[in-house]
């Protein structure tokens, strides 16, 4: 229980892969900053609050990692596509 209090973050082993777990994301702030920009989706079975595509991106560009550089190339495809689609990118819905 220590180091959950006194870590900011984690990565955790689940028997559905990796998760991480953040207490501040570089380039988009704390949880509570970020919440704006959240949306719930269904994974599994489970509702999950996650960052939108656009806020997504942004933190993965601000981390600047090369798995991050890599990433954002998949997401932006993602992203044309919606728009292509006519899709209108996804609202943040943090009421759920």
């Amino acid at each position: 229980m220590r180091t959950l209090q006194f870590g900011g973050n984690f990565t955790l082993r689940t028997g559905l892969g990796f998760v991480d777990l953040l207490a501040e994301i570089a380039g988009g702030g704390t949880y509570e900053q970020l919440l704006p920009h959240c949306i719930w989706i269904e994974l599994y079975g489970a509702r999950c609050l996650c960052l939108d595509l656009d806020m997504l991106i942004h933190t993965k560009r601000a981390a600047g990692r090369p798995k991050d550089f890599e990433a954002i190339a998949e997401l932006d495809v993602l992203r044309e596509r919606r728009a292509n689609q006519g899709q209108p990118p996804a609202k943040s819905d943090v009421t759920g």
